[in-house]
């Protein structure tokens, strides 16, 4: 690893960065169609009054070459919160110098300085390169659990049902 890398807090200045990286992700997990963040959605929900997740670059040589979006969770069992891995990308180009487990280690050390319980992400199953980068690094899959969402249309109906 270069021994010019660092790690920053994205600012509010760094939301046109962000979106990039996020349709990034979105493009290489063929999920261009479900990006529709947009700046003013990001300045709320990241550096409104209520901040809902955070964010980290990786920079090498002043250059943002990955970046990891993270929030807090909450696990009932441990009584403790965890952190929740939301997106974590690294450009193409920079990829194979250790920059994604020098990211992951980053949300770690956030973690244990948090007293978080865990530190938790979803991963695609066709993804083979991050599953196998997460298992080299100690991840265990949870295959016994079934990720289950509702958005748009269903997400309404969903809030307006009554019993």
């Amino acid at each position: 690893m270069s021994n010019n890398i660092q790690i920053t807090w994205a600012t509010e200045n760094d939301i046109p960065t962000i979106l990039h990286f996020i349709k990034e992700l979105a493009k290489y997990e063929k999920l261009e169609h479900e990006a529709i963040a947009t700046a003013e959605s990001m300045k709320k929900n990241l550096f409104g009054d209520r901040k809902f997740a955070e964010v980290i670059f990786l920079e090498e040589s002043s250059k943002k070459v990955g970046f990891a979006l993270f929030f807090h969770s909450f696990s009932t069992f441990l009584g403790a919160p965890g952190l929740y891995l939301e997106d974590l990308f690294v450009l193409p180009e920079y990829r194979g110098k250790g920059y994604g487990k020098k990211l992951l280690s980053t949300l770690a050390k956030i973690a244990v300085e948090r007293e978080c319980g865990r530190l938790e992400w979803s991963v695609l199953d066709w993804n083979q390169p991050a599953i196998d980068l997460y298992l080299s690094m100690g991840s265990k899959p949870m295959d016994e659990w079934t990720v289950h969402r509702v958005t748009g249309e269903a997400l309404k109906n969903l809030a307006h049902q009554t019993i």
